[in-house]
């Protein structure tokens, strides 16, 4: 299976976003807290250059905390600032403009020098599709001023939305990256929602879904399901069947395999994180 979302619109947002750059004093980089690393656009370091950046690492709430403390360390050390936050409920926003500040420190000392007139910092958002920008956005302004949605690609245009009068903020179209190299991002992408559903077979899906719980979240698994030890002993695809029955959907695998994604993406299996600090910080 190979997994691949590149529309148009993205084409045109990565230009756009290489127009503007220049305007803005700082991106807020959105990662998804579940992949902190495999949401990350690998387009973006050539499009941003030397840029001051803000890693928010959001939908913290849906995320193994300890792993998240981790890599908050992890893009502290590859120099840029990091928050995490929760912009579903407005967790950690209230930090984001301090934050701003403290990254741009040098910078907003120097016009101070030179006696500019104090105005608003210009920020770019940016992200991969459905991570949580308009949402985020929406709660700063207090009001719906982007458009959200629990699904890729509803952002389609840019819009500028003030936060107080110390923030200007630049919406961006979610965008991914034409070709996938390493297909396990893919699923992860496809997993937590981050790819069209129409664009992947789910049982594929469901399958790494329950191969990574299994590794790395087995009690949350089992308590999910009702599963026994000896359950958990058994391949993949035989548990698929199993969890499929238990759920009332006979020998409906597609329908299991939707139930089990849907479970993962609303936490009903409890907080994960796809990508191990252990495994992926090299």
């Amino acid at each position: 299976m190979t997994i691949q979302w590149f529309p148009g619109h993205m084409a045109k947002a990565k230009r756009q976003v290489s127009e503007k750059i220049k305007h803005v004093d700082i991106v807020f980089e959105l990662v998804d807290g579940r992949l902190p690393i495999s949401s990350r656009n690998p387009m973006l370091d050539e499009i941003l250059q030397q840029k001051p950046r803000l890693v928010l690492i959001n939908k913290a709430d849906l995320a193994d905390p300890a792993q998240t403390k981790k890599w908050e360390t992890y893009f502290n050390e590859q120099g840029y600032a990091a928050l995490a936050i929760n912009s579903q409920d407005n967790k950690g926003s209230k930090s984001i403009l301090p934050k701003t500040k403290e990254a741009l420190a040098e910078k907003l000392q120097r016009e101070q020098e030179k006696g500019l007139k104090p105005r608003a910092i210009r920020a770019m958002v940016i992200g991969i599709p459905n991570v949580g920008k308009s949402t985020l956005l929406n709660r700063l302004a207090g009001k719906k001023m982007a458009q959200t949605g629990n699904k890729p690609g509803v952002t389609k245009g840019q819009q500028w939305i003030r936060y107080k009068k110390d923030l200007e903020l630049l919406d961006t179209p979610g965008i991914l990256w034409p070709k996938f190299e390493d297909q396990e991002i893919g699923k992860k992408l496809a997993l937590t929602g981050a790819i069209k559903d129409q664009l992947f077979h789910q049982d594929d899906i469901a399958i790494y879904a329950l191969e990574f719980f299994k590794q790395f979240y087995p009690e949350q698994l089992a308590d999910s399901y009702q599963l026994t030890q000896e359950d958990l002993a058994f391949s993949t695809a035989e548990l698929l069947m199993l969890i499929t029955k238990k759920q009332g959907f006979q020998d409906d695998y597609d329908k299991g395999s939707q139930r089990i994604i849907h479970d993962v993406r609303e936490g009903k299996l409890g907080k994960y994180t796809l990508d191990r600090y252990e495994e992926m910080s090299e």
